[in-house]
């Protein structure tokens, strides 16, 4: 399809960091002020986003919402004959891609008043009201990709030459050119359509059933504390101190879980076989090439991933055996990968000194992202502290046209000052993909939206390894940010090698039971976290992790968590090295938006996704850090300090 801008355009946690004019950092208290009982109207303005770039009032947005409904009614007068010269096809687009445009401002201030002030209703209503339209729209503009098809390469290049304003919607048009394969026929085309009505039904039916039907189990503690272990309580007590809570906390979890197998396979086998059925209709090999074709990326990507990670599970395996060593453990257990083996660091940093470390740390990216960045602090983009009825945890949004916002929940603690560079980093892409882009191609895909908040992530605790003096710090930066390397790209990994194989064994015609996904996922934990090497033991009980991992439903999604930190670590060591090009290659990146394939924008920014080396560049560098901190224990330790 042509590439729109989505309304709920990204939107991508973890954590970040307020806003204030340079003039007023130092009058800025050192103690992070608290607002999460107050109601929303009582935050001080300068704390909050500039909601009012995009609409003055409700009423503003009325009026706006209103004139994109009249618009959504000019779509079908349009539509005759619009592929019947150069100026009817771009007076159709233009239209299309204007209302979208309405649309996705309408939508942004709607979800931002909606999330900082969840109790006020009215919001809801607003945006329920703008889906209505987009529903309205969607069902208006079926005949656009028949229409494209019907029309041909030849004659769209012929328009392309006739008429200069086709131009930003040339890659649109092109990738709906180049489905032409696995495009169906008209009426083929409508039913398969209506699967839409329960392709989603799995996932949903699991989610359902995971988070409100399957009764918890009741474990009573080591300090004698009788716990419902549901699953908010299971994910805070599988990082307790007490060891054995850790366990009895995950074995009594996924045995609970281990009850409900055979529905929960049944669900995903249902699921997959959905993606098989979607890729045969459309005459694609496997559901893998299906999943990948739209967005013009090798199959050999994905086993180039799962190939070079796995390469380098020692590295893996050689932090887990540190981390038992620091644990003091004589058996490390899969358990205890949860608990922290640093313990937390009690230091604040209000905005103002997050803001001056995190503009510090981006230094390597130049003037011109430097001055992006000062923007965003000093003009309101960013929503910094909790008030009541606001969202938890944090995003970045861009908006085409105005600017990005950043929703934030700061606190003041290290992991807030992470989060304010990730998402400031998610911010920078969008925007200076929307200063260089037309709209139509300004959105990024998925396979690159998470390239440049880790590359924040990576100056970031370079900058902080440089320049910290406390050991202690150092150590706790490094276990943070190696345990979510660890999360990211190995357990990422994992899952997407457990993905292929569900997905070969339904192509093969086979069933998924309960008792080949437990033994395949098993078997899979193992052979990563070294069980068998004695790095890591793996009970039984863990096979059934895998009927808690909504990713499986959404067919090839997580291998892009894995491909987008090794990109950004191979873009991050290029700028940190000073070779010639790659702040300004990195730079392009940002402003390419989706204006081409992702392999093609990153290979223009330097990193080939096909080759080994950008592979080999981001697992050496977990490998030389796990090393570092090996250094920094043994300094510890031999001043009694660890």
């Amino acid at each position: 399809m042509i590439q729109w801008r989505p309304l709920a355009v990204l939107a991508i946690c973890i954590m970040l960091s307020p806003l204030r004019a340079a003039g007023q950092e130092d009058k800025m208290e050192k103690k992070i002020p608290d607002y999460s009982l107050k109601e929303r109207r009582e935050v001080p303005t300068e704390y909050t986003w500039k909601i009012e770039d995009l609409y003055a009032s409700a009423a503003d947005w009325q009026t706006d919402k209103e004139a994109m409904a009249s618009a959504i009614a000019r779509v079908d007068e349009m539509a005759r004959g619009w592929t019947s010269s150069p100026m009817a096809m771009r007076a159709l687009l233009d239209l299309v891609s204007g209302i979208e445009l309405k649309g996705s401002r309408l939508m942004a201030y709607a979800s931002h008043q909606y999330n900082t002030d969840m109790g006020n209703t009215g919001y809801q209503a607003m945006a329920g009201e703008l889906r209505s339209l987009f529903v309205s729209l969607g069902s208006k503009l079926s005949f656009l990709q028949p229409d494209v098809l019907a029309l041909g390469a030849e004659k769209f290049s012929a328009y392309l030459r006739a008429e200069p304003g086709l131009a930003p919607y040339r890659f649109g048009i092109e990738g709906i050119l180049r489905e032409r394969e696995h495009v169906l026929p008209g009426d083929q085309q409508r039913i398969a359509a209506l699967t839409g009505l329960f392709s989603g039904a799995p996932e949903r039916a699991a989610g359902i059933f995971n988070d409100v039907e399957v009764p918890p189990a009741e474990i009573t503690l080591s300090d004698g504390q009788k716990v419902v272990l549901n699953y908010p309580a299971y994910l805070r007590l599988r990082a307790a101190k007490n060891p054995a809570d850790r366990t009895l906390a995950m074995k009594s979890f996924w045995d609970n879980q281990k009850k409900y197998e055979n529905t929960l396979a049944a669900l995903q086998d249902g699921a997959i076989k959905m993606h098989w059925f979607n890729a045969q209709i459309r005459n694609h090999p496997d559901c893998l090439a299906a999943r990948l074709f739209s967005e013009d990326i090798a199959p050999e990507v994905y086993q180039q991933l799962i190939r070079q990670v796995r390469a380098f599970l020692p590295a893996l395996q050689r932090y887990l055996s540190l981390k038992q060593r620091m644990l003091g453990l004589p058996t490390f257990r899969y358990e205890d990968v949860y608990a922290s083996a640093v313990r937390a660091i009690d230091k604040t940093y209000s905005f103002a000194e997050a803001r001056r470390i995190v503009s510090a740390s981006l230094q390597p990216l130049g003037r011109d992202y430097l001055a992006a960045l000062q923007r965003a602090f000093d003009e309101r983009w960013m929503d910094l502290y909790p008030n009541k009825g606001k969202e938890s945890g944090a995003y970045s949004e861009g908006t085409y046209g105005v600017h990005p916002y950043i929703k934030l929940n700061y606190n003041g603690d290290y992991d807030a000052v992470a989060t304010l560079t990730h998402e400031l980093g998610h911010a920078m892409h969008s925007y200076f993909s929307d200063q260089a882009q037309p709209f139509p191609t300004a959105n990024y895909t998925t396979f690159l939206a998470e390239i440049a908040s880790t590359f924040n992530e990576h100056l970031l605790m370079h900058h902080l390894l440089k320049n910290e003096k406390d050991d202690l710090f150092k150590l706790f930066i490094l276990d943070n940010y190696l345990d979510g390397f660890r999360g990211t790209l190995f357990r990422q990994t994992l899952f997407a090698e457990f993905e292929l194989a569900m997905h070969r064994r339904v192509e093969q015609g086979q069933t998924l039971t309960a008792d080949w996904l437990n033994q395949k996922y098993l078997e899979l934990t193992r052979q990563y976290y070294g069980h068998d090497s004695g790095a890591c033991q793996v009970d039984d009980y863990i096979q059934v992790e895998w009927n808690r991992i909504s990713h499986f439903y959404l067919n090839y999604y997580v291998f892009q968590y894995s491909t987008g930190i090794i990109a950004s670590l191979a873009l991050s060591d290029r700028v940190l090295q000073g070779d010639p090009g790659a702040q300004a290659g990195y730079l392009e990146l940002l402003k390419a938006g989706g204006s081409d394939y992702p392999l093609n924008i990153l290979r223009k920014a330097g990193v080939d996704m096909t080759r080994p080396e950008p592979y080999v560049i981001a697992l050496t560098r977990f490998d030389r850090l796990v090393g570092e901190m090996e250094k920094i224990v043994a300094r510890l330790q031999k001043q009694k300090k660890f």
